[in-house]
């Protein structure tokens, strides 16, 4: 129900989302607690922000973060927080948050969003770089796929790693997946003349963008920058990007030191996003190279790759959400017909198993319980609570395969399964009565909470609530529980969702 709701304001009306929360959860739980002692003050002496920013001094030393981009940081946010414009403030604490905020998305690259340069004439090089084990061949098929689909370009490969048996196989597989073209094997042939073949190959195929996976090492060495130097004078690169491994921890940023000063990057993209890695080679590369993340590796599946929005990332670091790359990947997943055709059904106040159906399954491409409650403002808790209590993402299965064993009659009017009915929808999906009897409960409560919808003014009343205190407001004013445990809810949300706690493991 709730990515109706939303749906006034996007077009979609569906909820995504970006960079995963996972790996600064640690470095979030730390912040969190240090401003959330500063906001609960009604006034700021200095010695309590200079505490304040010891703590996040560590916070941020322990979430890996390298020790110069950690002392400029703490030094900047320190003379502007101590300013008299702030600790005679109204709200310091929240005045200090925001310096904060302001002074992570500039350590993370500033409030624009860079992306790949293809203004040149074709074909325009990207090459690929960085250690073995990055994930640097499967980035170059991500972000070729991305090429292809999101700019409408004409995308070829070619691998130049003749040391990692089955390399250049690997990426000729990766081809096949996303539907770009590599170029063919020649066993035996040097990288610099791969190079020259390829750039030959795509001008007579007319290929817009060449992306080249150079070699990799296990560690830096001249070897491997000689012969990076000698393929860049062969195909003069648009774009050189730098592939990291943010599961590398601080190592990542010595590497990310050692390529710049030898090839002339132009970005660099941070993998295994998704991971519970600290998350400091991520905060520390902007400073390190000089150069801004341009995407991020967000998992396994070939798609997963997104660009890197600073003032986002820093938004979820201070656990004020990302409402913006929620709904914009929700255009990427769901079907507008879809939801539109369930929001007007909304309006009208109706709702039934068909409709409750969709929304689990669009939960369940857009990441799930958890990531839903990672990228919501004020939602820490809720997910933290949760976790607690061991549900995850089988839940929203389980809940499909109830609705899946009803009859078509039966989901549209619920109110036909009698007890007789509900036994064999429990056995032809694995599961008990007693289940089935909550998400009726649930598909009763949702409807429920379209006649509050209606009465507030229908989707547009209930989208107005969220330019009010933001989230939190939103659900409070609805009765989401804003502690882990608490009663009521928002129907549609995890925690909201009557019995959604009870489909846990078994």
């Amino acid at each position: 129900m709730f990515w109706t709701l939303v749906g006034e304001v996007s077009p979609t009306g569906v909820f995504g989302f970006g960079v995963c929360q996972a790996m600064f959860d640690s470095l979030s739980d730390r912040l969190g607690g240090v401003f959330d002692k500063l906001r609960g003050r009604g006034a700021l002496k200095e010695q309590d922000v200079r505490d304040a920013m010891r703590e996040v001094r560590i916070a941020l030393l322990e979430a890996d973060v390298a020790l110069p981009v950690v002392r400029r940081f703490i030094d900047d946010v320190t003379e502007k927080a101590v300013g008299q414009s702030v600790l005679r403030s109204v709200t310091p604490g929240q005045q200090v948050v925001k310096i904060v905020n302001d002074a992570l998305v500039e350590m993370l690259g500033g409030e624009e969003t860079v992306g790949l340069d293809l203004a040149a004439a074709p074909p325009v090089v990207i090459m690929m770089v960085g250690l073995q084990g990055s994930g640097k061949t499967t980035t170059t098929a991500k972000l070729a796929k991305l090429i292809k689909e999101k700019h409408g370009k004409k995308a070829m490969m070619a691998s130049l790693d003749v040391n990692r048996p089955a390399a250049q196989e690997q990426l000729a597989v990766l081809g096949e997946q996303v539907g770009v073209a590599t170029l063919p094997i020649i066993a035996g042939q040097a990288p610099v003349d791969i190079a020259r073949r390829a750039l030959q190959s795509a001008k007579l195929q007319a290929v817009d963008v060449l992306l080249l996976d150079t070699a990799g090492r296990l560690h830096v060495d001249q070897q491997l920058m000689d012969e990076m130097k000698a393929v860049a004078g062969i195909s003069t690169p648009r774009e050189v990007l730098l592939v990291v491994d943010s599961l590398t921890g601080q190592d990542a940023v010595n590497v990310a030191q050692s390529f710049a000063g030898q090839v002339d990057l132009t970005g660099v993209i941070v993998t295994r996003m998704d991971g519970d890695a600290r998350g400091g080679a991520a905060l520390s590369m902007r400073a390190v190279t000089g150069k801004p993340i341009k995407f991020a590796g967000t998992g396994e599946k070939i798609d997963a790759i997104e660009p890197f929005h600073p003032g986002r990332v820093a938004g979820r670091i201070l656990g004020m959400g990302d409402i913006v790359s929620i709904v914009e990947k929700a255009a990427a997943t769901i079907q507008e017909e879809e939801a539109e055709k369930l929001a007007q059904r909304m309006a009208k106040g109706q709702f039934d198993m068909n409709d409750l159906r969709m929304q689990l399954r669009q939960m369940q491409k857009m990441g799930g319980l958890g990531a839903l409650a990672g990228m919501l403002p004020g939602m820490k808790k809720a997910k933290a609570a949760m976790q607690a209590s061991g549900m995850d993402d089988k839940v929203l299965l389980r809940m499909d395969a109830i609705i899946g064993s009803m009859t078509p009659k039966e989901r549209e009017k619920p109110e036909l399964l009698n007890a007789k009915r509900k036994i064999r929808v429990a056995n032809g999906s694995g599961t008990q009565v007693q289940d089935v009897n909550k998400i009726i409960k649930m598909h009763q409560e949702m409807g429920r909470a379209m006649k509050q919808i209606r009465k507030m003014g229908g989707l547009q009343g209930l989208a107005s609530l969220f330019g009010k205190g933001g989230m939190g407001a939103a659900m409070g004013g609805m009765g989401m529980p804003t502690e882990p445990g608490a009663g009521g809810g928002l129907p549609g949300l995890p925690g909201g969702m009557p019995g959604y706690h009870q489909f846990q493991k078994k």
